[in-house]
């Protein structure tokens, strides 16, 4: 297994959403302000935290109860010429499909799909 994807990369990961509060600031259906793109999910933030933008670390929130840590998506934005992880919390896999659509459907947007294996 590569020791990006090990158990202890998921535990601090999810130490990290079990710690910090979770900021909704682009709730569902709603759209971008400067772009006018609409969310298919939840999207927000880990209050307290820092990205490579300077704000919080981006997240997306799914419909399963307690909002396991599914996976992250890595994003490279090159209008912004920046990456990012997004943390997937509680996403079935018809909200992981939303989202992956959502952050490739731009020609200056791509993300990958980094999944959580079970037992990890």
């Amino acid at each position: 297994m590569p020791p990006t994807l090990s158990a202890d990369f998921w535990r601090a990961l999810e130490a990290l959403a079990a710690e910090c509060e979770v900021v909704v600031d682009r709730p569902r259906g709603s759209r971008h302000p400067r772009h006018g793109f609409v969310y298919p999910l939840d999207y927000g933030y880990l209050k307290g935290t820092s990205s490579m933008d300077g704000g919080g670390i981006d997240l997306w929130l799914g419909s399963q109860p307690g909002l396991p840590l599914t996976g992250i998506i890595v994003t490279v934005d090159l209008a912004k010429r920046d990456s990012e992880i997004k943390l997937l919390l509680g996403l079935n896999e018809a909200e992981i499909a939303q989202v992956l659509a959502f952050h490739n459907e731009s020609a200056t947007m791509k993300g990958l799909l980094i999944r959580r294996e079970e037992g990890l």
